[in-house]
Order: structure tokens, then sequence, then C-alpha cells
């Protein structure tokens, strides 16, 4: 049976998750239901992970398969034309029916914004904090999460995993137009793994919390010693990586 991966980015923010949940709206369902609309069969997604309640996207991947013959071109655009505004259909691609949206992934990248100053118009989209955080601090304790490997201490509890092993290529803070930003590259995440991680790495910059204090948080395994998390609107997942000799086998 057929196999196709489709992209798509979407505003978390009217939404209870990324993945179904039964009796609340979430991404998912929202798409599967006009989806199937538009083909006239029942197909389900598999997605390529999951975001949390108010969580954005700026890329997003799920794969479904289907046995229909149907007009690839004109997808993106009728879906489009069907979902509410804060979900976009990007791509579609015909893949080979082993690829798997989620276990092919290389990689995934988030980004959280932290305003410095109040904006009524994307408070939707960052953190506002009223006091000044010292990001060299924060920046020089990105070091301790990239030679880490185990970050049961920012996985949300009760959690069914199999493992809290998380390889991280990537961990910065930058100074943006309105406040600042930070960026992490990893395999895998935890859930909650990246909010728990700038909460706590805010109370380095604000000098509540040492850099070595940092690592104990690390070692101890234990989700009570870090931070808070912060809210979920600040948080994007702006990139899924796949394996070049993978995305060079897909049909558009």
């Amino acid at each position: 049976m057929p196999r196709y991966f489709v992209e798509f980015s979407y505003d978390g923010s009217n939404y209870h998750g990324l993945q179904k949940q039964p009796n609340l709206l979430t991404i998912q369902e929202t798409i599967e239901i006009n989806m199937n609309k538009y083909l006239g069969i029942n197909s389900n997604l598999t997605l390529a992970g999951r975001t949390d309640t108010g969580v954005h996207a700026k890329q997003m991947f799920a794969h479904f398969d289907i046995d229909l013959e149907f007009q690839q071109d004109n997808f993106c655009r009728s879906m489009n034309k069907m979902l509410p505004k804060d979900i976009t259909i990007e791509s579609l691609s015909l893949v080979t029916n082993e690829s798997h949206a989620r276990f092919d992934a290389s990689s995934r990248t988030y980004e959280y914004f932290v305003n410095s100053k109040k904006n009524p118009f994307n408070y939707k989209f960052s953190y506002y904090l009223k006091h000044h955080i010292d990001i060299k601090k924060m920046n020089k304790s990105c070091t301790r999460l990239i030679n880490h490997l185990d970050f049961k201490c920012f996985s949300k509890s009760n959690t069914d995993v199999k493992t809290y092993n998380c390889d991280i290529s990537y961990a910065k803070w930058d100074v943006i137009d309105e406040g600042i930003r930070f960026k992490i590259t990893a395999n895998r995440f935890l859930r909650n793994m990246v909010r728990s991680i700038v909460g706590t790495m805010i109370d380095i910059g604000s000098s509540k919390i040492s850099d070595s204090d940092f690592q104990k948080i690390l070692d101890s395994r234990n989700r009570s010693e870090a931070g808070l998390s912060v809210p979920s609107a600040g948080l994007f997942l702006t990139n899924i990586t796949y394996p070049q000799k993978f995305i060079k086998t897909w049909k558009k």
C-alpha cells in the first residue's frame, strides 16, 4: 500500500497538543478529519513526534498509508482550504513503504523565545520575563547539556519511556530583537524536557543557582531538583531532519 509523508506547521495555542486525545481538540484529529473528508476514506496519521498543549511547530511530519489514486499536486492546496487558519499543510511526498516518520528521523530542533519587553502582539509565542538574566552564564551551562546523556531530571513524571537518554548535539542562547532565544537539537526529547531545561537555565541566568548546581541537578535524575517548567507558548518545534539518502527517495 502506498505511503505518503505529509509536512505541516501549526499554531498550537487553541489545541490540547498534537496527538489525538478522547474528547479534546487536537491538531492530529483536526488534520485527519479534513484529510479523510478530502480523500473519502479513513486513514490515520503516524506522527514524527508529539508536542504538548500550547506548543507550536514550524515543521512537523507524519505518514499515512492509502490504497487510493488521488491528485497529489492538489492535496496541499485543497487541504489548506479546508483546514483552520492555524494549521498549514506544507508538502506531500510519496515515500517507500518502509519509511517511518518517527523512527527514521535523525534529529529534532526546538526553539524557546523569552521576551524582555511586554508585547500584546506576540504573547502567544513567547514568555515575558520581567527581570534581566545573564545569558553568558546560561551558555556556559549549555556545555553540560551536550556532555550529558541521561535527562530524567527534566522529564515529566510517570512517563512510559524505556530510556531517559538523549544525545544533545547543540544548545545555545542568543540575543534577538525583543529578547533571547534558546535553540536545542537532539536525536530525541522527553516529555516536558525543553521547558524544564529552559526554566532551570533561567534560574542560572537569574543567579538563583550556579553552574555547578546545574551539574548536580543533571546527576540527580530527580525532577524535583530542577527548576519550574516555563509556559508552553514560547516553545516551537522548528526542524526535523532525516538522512539525506532517505530524503532522495521522496517523490513530491
